[in-house]
């Protein structure tokens, strides 16, 4: 009945973190006619200060940040606003269903690169998944079949990105709390939006029609990452991870009714199969 119960809870929090992704999708559309990609970061990163400073007053815990990984934090975040900047560029030039399908090889990623950036090995079951999910992009992005285009490969490259980002988040949770790793999330990326957004010289100021998105997606951002983490904390990857993939179908009906996105069958053939590579990666660390 416990575990029953754990499952049930795991399904309701990940509802919350589809919810959030797709909110951020679509957030991201109705900026991008306004605010260049940096701009968007910036202003996310401000809302993010003010929500996870709140929070750590709230309950006491700003004294759990510390200054003793700040290196470790700057690559973290490094990676993770390359990545961002990049999916919030993939989704307002190709279809949404697309990008998460391209999103969903960030697991396959880590496999890839962990033996690189933290030592493990890499085993033959790890080395199939990885396999499998490179064939699920092929399929999806059809090289060949059909012209690429660069936002395809900003979806990819942002799914690289985001698996760099649970690598090092990974070796951060050793040594860090998540109070002290949100708030140099929001703070450092803010500084990385600020100077990027103003390279140019040019910083665009949101219209009072943008700010309700800027404070959404900021709000889903950290909202999406608490419910998938507590989703983990109730149930195996193997249950949360099938409940995290129904995105793909949701967001592909969303795309459909909102933007008029037609969908195109291997992009769902190409999900599918990297899923199949992730569930297998799954299944093995199971076993082991």
């Amino acid at each position: 009945m416990t575990a029953g119960a754990d499952v049930l809870k795991a399904a309701l929090w990940m509802s919350g973190a589809i919810a959030s992704f797709t909110s951020m999708a679509v957030a991201g559309r109705a900026l991008s006619f306004e605010l260049d990609t940096f701009e968007v970061m910036m202003y996310r990163s401000f809302v993010g200060i003010c929500i996870v400073m709140s929070v750590a007053l709230a309950t006491g815990r700003l004294g759990q940040v510390r200054r003793d990984n700040l290196g470790l934090h700057l690559i973290r975040n490094l990676f993770h606003f390359t990545g961002q900047n990049l999916w919030f560029y993939a989704i307002t030039v190709i279809p949404l269903a697309q990008v998460f399908a391209l999103e969903f090889t960030s697991p396959l990623w880590v496999v890839v690169l962990s033996p690189l950036l933290l030592g493990e090995r890499i085993t033959p079951i790890r080395a199939i998944a990885a396999l499998i999910g490179f064939v699920g992009i092929l399929i999806v992005a059809r090289p060949g079949a059909t012209p690429l285009e660069f936002g395809q490969a900003a979806a990819a490259m942002a799914a690289i990105g985001f698996a760099c980002t649970a690598i090092f988040t990974r070796k951060l949770t050793r040594r860090e709390t998540i109070i002290s790793i949100l708030f140099y999330l929001t703070v450092m990326q803010a500084v990385f939006g600020v100077v990027c957004a103003g390279f140019d010289g040019d910083i665009a100021v949101p219209s009072a029609q943008s700010l309700p998105w800027l404070v959404l997606i900021g709000c889903a951002g950290l909202l999406a990452h608490f419910c998938l983490t507590t989703a983990l904390s109730l149930a195996p990857a193997s249950v949360v991870m099938p409940i995290d993939f129904t995105r793909l179908p949701i967001v592909a009906v969303v795309g459909m009714l909102i933007y008029g996105e037609m969908v195109d069958i291997w992009v769902i053939v190409g999900a599918l199969v990297i899923f199949a590579g992730n569930y297998l990666n799954i299944w093995g660390e199971t076993r082991r």
